[in-house]
Formats: C-alpha cells, structure tokens, sequence
C-alpha cells in the first residue's frame, strides 16, 4: 500500500514509518518539524515538508502522492502546556487536523489511522479501561482529542471516509534506529535516562500522595513496536473504529524510577513536586476490543524490555537527533 504519513518525523509516526517500509509499503512522510525531526524521517521514506495549516499544501501533496491511506501523529501533546494555553492545542490538533480531513475527502483518499489518546477518559470510574468508559477530558489536549474523534464519525457518516481511532496509553521504548527526543522532554522514560546519563542532576516527581500503592501515579507503559504494528494492523480494519492500546498492567512513576536504577546500573536521584494539574491517578487499558477484532498482540510486556531498548537508543543518541 501507500501511506501518507503525518507527523513521520516525530517519535511515534518515526517507529510507524520504518516498520511499513520494513513491510513492503510504499511511505511519503509530511512534516513541518517544529516537533520532529529530519533525521528521524527514514532513508527510505519520500519526505515532503509541509504545514497542516496550509490545506493547499496537504491537497497537493495529496494529490501527488496518491495514498491509500493516511496515518495522522501530527499533534501537540504536552497537557500541561494544553492548561496554559488551550488555543495552541484546539487551532493544531482539530482546526488542522480538519484540513487534512477536507484534503482527503478532496482527493478521494478514504482511509485515516487516527493517533488518539487515553486522555480523553480523565480520571476512570473502573479499571482497566474499555471502549465503552465515559470520555471525561480533564484537559484541553484530551478535549481536542475526544472532539476530532466526534469529526472522525461525521465525515465517515457524511463523506464514507473510514477511520480508526487509536487511543495510546504510554508510548515508550525505541528501535534501533529510532527513538523518543522531544523538545522539551517531559516523558517519564526518556528524562530518567537523561538522569542515568549524566544530563540531569534529579528526576522530578510530579505527585507523591496519589490513592496508589507508592503515592505515584500509575500508567500503563506500551512499546513503540507494538504501537506501530497495531498501525498496520488498522490499515486491514473492515470497518471504522475505536480501540484503546496499552498491556493492562501498569507501573508507577517510583517503579519506573527503580526499573531504570536497575537496568543502567546508575545512581538517579529524585526531587519531590506537587501534582500537576490534568494528571489523573490511574490509568490502565484494556485492550480486548483490538486484540479480538483485529489480532493485535503486544510482544513486548515487559517493562524492562521497554526500559532496555529505549536505554540502548539513548546510549547510541546521548543528546538525541541533534547532535
């Protein structure tokens, strides 16, 4: 197939684009880089810069590239930021994301992988969390999230243009080419490492009287791999859909902190904080729904194989793609 990649410079759209290459597909990546990264756009990979505000832009890229399909990751996704500055988030994340929609309805391309979010839950009534859990954004990052995924359904109604919503939990680990650098970082994983690698003095904890075992707030920690191949695996849906990602355990920050202190061998000192606004206690997937329908299976459950690829990368990357 061809995928039309958005935001394939970043993080997660990066680990996406290697492994349909890796597949056999045929992959052009649209990026403006203000959050990714020209070395993180895969060799193989057709790059095309370009603005989501531009909807020009998008439709002619559209239209040269021909897609099949598109993967959408170009958003901001910083929550606090999102509870300074709200605008920012709802002007990229749905205004610009409602181009790319109207370019693809333009040029006739009806596939959309969506990069959702767990956010869009807030703070859960049960967990782990499945498909039919009340959507109760605690933030405008998770309220502009849950809203494109409101558009998502009308333009399938309205347009036929089919979709599937993924909702993320913790994205972490890394290839080994690829791997997690965002500007700033605020990442648990990557800034513990930063601590192990001698590039900042204390992890900070952000939260220390949470109702959980330790105190700490508690995620739910999937590898980028399993991530990316739950991707391509939307790519065969026989109909639009929404489905949550993560493993259904979940490891706190303080656990995180101590996996970490054993798998680099380091010292990595902490420094209490008080909570941040938009952080909810717990939040744990279930992923039933995804692995019944479309046969996702994680590969990676453990967190310490999350921990030792993403270790081996910031080994290989100390300072990340800018050096």
């Amino acid at each position: 197939m061809k995928i039309f990649v958005v935001g394939g410079a970043g993080y997660i759209g990066s680990v996406c684009a290697q492994l349909l290459l890796d597949e056999g597909h045929e992959v052009a990546i649209f990026d403006n880089l203000s959050e990714g990264h020209r070395r993180a756009v895969d060799s193989r990979a057709n790059f095309i810069r370009g603005e989501l505000a531009d909807r020009a832009q998008i439709e002619a890229a559209l239209s040269r590239t021909r897609p099949d399909a598109v993967m959408h990751f170009a958003a901001y996704a910083l929550v606090p930021e999102s509870m300074r500055d709200p605008s920012k988030y709802f002007r990229n994340n749905v205004s610009n994301g409602l181009n790319l929609l109207d370019a693809m309805v333009a040029t006739g391309v009806q596939r959309i992988i969506f990069s959702s979010t767990c956010a869009i839950f807030g703070p859960p009534e049960r967990v782990p969390i499945d498909e039919t859990a009340s959507a109760r954004p605690i933030s405008p990052y998770g309220e502009s999230k849950l809203t494109f995924e409101k558009i998502l359904r009308w333009y399938d109604e309205i347009h036929g243009l089919k979709f599937v919503s993924l909702r993320y939990f913790n994205a972490a680990g890394a290839t080994e080419h690829f791997g997690e650098d965002h500007r700033p970082e605020t990442h648990l994983i990557p800034t513990v490492l930063k601590v192990a690698l001698g590039q900042s003095p204390n992890v900070e904890i952000y939260g220390t009287d949470y109702e959980t075992p330790d105190g700490t707030c508690i995620r739910d920690y999937i590898h980028i791999v399993d991530l990316a191949r739950a991707h391509i695996l939307a790519l065969a849906a026989s109909a639009s859909g929404f489905y949550n990602l993560g493993t259904g355990g979940g490891s706190s920050v303080r656990e995180i902190i101590a996996a970490c202190r054993k798998i680099t061998g380091r010292k990595i000192g902490t420094i209490e904080k008080p909570r941040r606004p938009g952080d909810p206690p717990r939040l744990i997937a279930s992923s039933e729904k995804i692995k019944k329908e479309l046969g996702w299976r994680p590969q990676f459950q453990s967190l310490d194989a999350i921990i030792e690829s993403a270790w081996a990368w910031h080994q290989k990357f100390p300072h990340g793609y800018e050096e």
